[in-house]
């Protein structure tokens, strides 16, 4: 994605063949595998970060916390679907 960004700020021409090149259905599945993975993982930190303030440390808690990060995580993956397509 980076080498991406350089070649579209680089000139005009490479603009067009990056635009070119993320338009495809491929290159729009794989953004949207990348986008799915950041998304579950932030959810999952903010997770453990209010496990560590001690909220949901049970064992009760932790199963309702993995249920609730997994259906805040697919509606996120939807919309980030929806948007990527």
């Amino acid at each position: 994605m980076l080498y991406a960004l350089g070649k579209s700020l680089g000139s005009e021409e490479g603009f067009g063949e990056v635009k070119a090149y993320l338009t495809s259905p491929l290159a729009k599945f794989v953004i949207w595998a990348l986008l799915s993975a950041l998304l579950y993982h932030l959810v999952a930190g903010v997770r453990h970060l209010i496990m560590d303030m001690g909220i949901g440390e049970t064992l009760e808690g932790g199963k309702l916390g993995s249920k609730i990060v997994l259906i805040i995580s697919v509606v996120l993956i939807v919309l980030a679907g929806v948007w990527v397509w």
